[in-house]
């Protein structure tokens, strides 16, 4: 071994006896940030209730419920390695991620819960939400009996009769994901990942699928939906077909939605083109306009209140579907009684009517959802079949048994 190779050896084992050094010296986890004894949650509900109703999007009895819930799935041991976030520091810090949208960095020094672990946490504790509240509120209709107390909503509240749903779509935006190309860049010329959701008449989610790509067209989302699928095999459990009150033909009951889906059986979408004030088909559009700004405005509250969709997200996919998954339940659970409703969605929250008159609701007033964008509108070809429904629902609507006085 020459010169030249012994000074080189010999620099290379100075640097790594000065990088073990620097690493035994540095901290696992920034001094500050162990103090556990700081607890938010545990600080607003002794010295501010009212503002931990503002920091966490819900009451003091829906936060202590939601932990009992998720707490065997986030709760965890403390070992010698580690100082253990506290489960309620774990759910708070997890809702005031999905209230606010803050960066985890943001988040860590409000908090004092490293951006690393809360990157860990926030999935977690979202799919434990999931996990727990699902099947309590985020339940499909499965038998006859069910999709009639929908579609009873529907005709009471809105004025379409064998309404079962309002269905619509949103791109959710992000960052770009990481080795991912352009699957997940979409028409807007961003990166999203697709929330498919359908709601009741009372603005609840009954059905959602989340996670298609981005770059897949609008028909294709629905085309590989679950929904999609239960439809075409008929295995939604739907009531057969029957006549409107007071008519002869049978007519399904049906799903509304707008002009980024197809018209067929169970799926009604509006005309296309402008139609004279009074005629069937602009009547018609205007009864299924009203019913499915249902959807619109449950997307509207969803945004609203849990801010991380108001800009792309700056998570892994994964993470991102996560998140949205815990929304919309936790959507449906802030609106499951009374008390918890007027604190999550209050008077004037959603749009209202005054004489056929829109009142656009509180959530139209702030800024836009550039988290949500829609899916886009395209021109379909439909079978002679599905027009003659939507036909019969438009004639229907301008007959004395079916109008309202206000639709003109």
């Amino acid at each position: 071994m020459n010169t030249d190779e012994e000074d080189v050896l010999s620099v290379l084992a100075v640097m790594d006896l000065i990088q073990r050094s620097q690493n035994r010296n540095r901290f696992r986890v920034r001094p500050y940030l162990k103090q556990r004894s700081f607890n938010i949650y545990q600080e607003l509900q002794v010295e501010d209730r009212f503002g931990l109703k503002n920091f966490f999007r819900c009451s003091e009895s829906d936060f202590e419920e939601l932990l009992l819930l998720i707490l065997p799935d986030i709760q965890k041991k403390t070992t010698w390695r580690n100082d253990v976030i506290p489960p309620d520091m774990r759910l708070g810090a997890t809702l005031r991620y999905l209230a606010t949208g803050d960066s985890y960095t943001s988040l860590m020094y409000q908090l004092r819960i490293s951006k690393q672990q809360l990157s860990e946490l926030v999935p977690e504790v979202c799919m434990a939400l999931y996990k727990s509240l699902k099947n309590l509120y985020l339940k499909m209709p499965s038998t006859e009996a069910e999709w009639r107390r929908i579609s009873a909503g529907f005709n009471s509240r809105w004025n379409f009769p064998h309404g079962i749903g309002a269905l619509d779509g949103k791109h959710v935006i992000m960052e770009a994901p990481a080795n991912t190309g352009s699957l997940y860049y979409n028409y807007k010329k961003t990166f999203s990942i697709v929330l498919l959701a359908m709601a009741d008449y009372d603005y609840n989610f009954i059905y959602i699928d989340v996670g298609s790509q981005g770059r897949i067209s609008d028909g294709g989302v629905f085309q590989n939906s679950s929904l999609s699928r239960a439809l075409n095999s008929n295995t939604l459990g739907l009531p057969t077909d029957e006549p409107l009150p007071g008519e002869e033909v049978n007519l399904p009951y049906v799903i509304l939605a707008d002009a980024a889906f197809p018209l067929s059986h169970h799926i009604m979408k509006p005309y296309s083109g402008d139609h004279e004030q009074g005629s069937p088909e602009r009547i018609f559009n205007y009864r299924l306009s009203r019913a499915r700004r249902i959807i619109e405005n449950t997307f509207g509250i969803l945004a609203s209140v849990f801010r991380v969709f108001k800009k792309p997200l700056t998570v892994e996919v994964k993470t991102a579907i996560s998140v949205i998954l815990a929304s919309v339940v936790l959507h449906n659970y802030l609106r499951r009684n009374n008390i918890s409703r007027n604190l999550y969605s209050p008077q004037g929250t959603f749009d209202t009517e005054e004489n056929g008159n829109l009142i656009p609701g509180q959530w139209r007033t702030e800024a836009q959802m550039e988290g949500l964008q829609p899916l886009p509108r395209l021109p379909r070809r439909t079978a002679v079949d599905s027009q003659r429904i939507r036909d019969n629902f438009a004639s229907y609507f301008v007959s004395e048994r079916g109008m309202v006085p206000w639709q003109y």
